[in-house]
C-alpha cells in the first residue's frame, strides 16, 4: 500500500516531484524516513527512463520532474542531467539504483530520519 504521507493527492505529487527533482541534481537528500521510501520507487523509474533514452521516455520525465537546473551556472537542467549523466550511468545495473541509511531521530519532533541517495 503505498504510503499518504498527511497529504492530498496533487500536493503528494508536488513533493514527490519536487524531491525526486532535488535528488537528480544533488544525488542525496537528507529526508524522513516514510518520505524517502516513497521516493525511492518515483526515482527508480526516472532512472530507467533516463536509461532508455528514447524520445518518449525524455518526454515521460519532461512531464515528471521540474525544469530545475542542476548546476551552479545554469547550463544543465534536472531533465538534461538524467540523460545524459546518470542514465549512461546505471547502464548495465538492473534495479537499485538508490540507497536508503537510516539515520535516527529528529530533534524537534521525534521524526525517523534517512538519508536517500544514488548508489
Amino acid at each position: 500500500m503505498a504510503r499518504k504521507l498527511g497529504r492530498t493527492t496533487d500536493q503528494r505529487m508536488a513533493l514527490l516531484r519536487n524531491l525526486a527533482t532535488d535528488l537528480i541534481i544533488h544525488e542525496r537528500l537528507e529526508t524522513t524516513e516514510a518520505k524517502a521510501k516513497e521516493l525511492r520507487s518515483v526515482v527508480e523509474k526516472m532512472i530507467t527512463l533516463g536509461k532508455r533514452g528514447d524520445l518518449h521516455a525524455r518526454r515521460q520525465a519532461e512531464s515528471f520532474l521540474y525544469n530545475a537546473k542542476a548546476d551552479g551556472e545554469g547550463e544543465q537542467t534536472a531533465l538534461q542531467k538524467l540523460f545524459s549523466d546518470i542514465g549512461p550511468r546505471y547502464e548495465d545495473r538492473q534495479g537499485g539504483y538508490t540507497r536508503v541509511l537510516k539515520l535516527g531521530e529528529r530533534q524537534g519532533d521525534g521524526a525517523k530520519m534517512a538519508i536517500i541517495e544514488l548508489v
